[in-house]
């Protein structure tokens, strides 16, 4: 995946996430999920506000609620197989991917999915 590619997954991400306020730190550990590069993390951000999917307001990122989730149903894959879930390291005999407009995330755990999205 080239750097385009990640910015576009992780403003995508952003957008989906279903909490209406994150701390920055909240924020930059979802956007691990699709970089570890702190430069490409800021530029993830810096596109995500400049798009309107989020707000910074004194050390807090705040979510554009504009009907934007992830449907479980039909935008989380599960698939069987040997996998490293992308938030916690943890080896997987399921992996849960999430599909966006711009790509596929994952593979992770049934409860790292729901912190990622912001469900838990």
């Amino acid at each position: 995946m080239d750097r385009s590619e990640r910015v576009e997954l992780g403003v995508d991400l952003l957008a989906h996430v279903e909490a209406d306020e994150l701390s920055v730190a909240e924020a930059v550990d979802r956007i691990e999920t699709v970089t570890t590069n702190p430069t490409l993390t800021r530029e993830i951000l810096d596109a995500a506000e400049l798009r309107g999917v989020i707000e910074r307001a004194e050390g807090r990122i705040l979510t554009r609620r504009g009907g934007t989730f992830v449907r479980f149903d039909s935008q989380v894959v599960r698939r069987e197989g040997e996998f490293t879930c992308r938030r916690c390291g943890a080896g997987l005999s399921t992996g849960h991917f999430v599909r966006f407009e711009s790509g596929e995330l994952g593979p992770f755990g049934s409860s790292c999915i729901e912190k990622v999205l912001g469900r838990s």
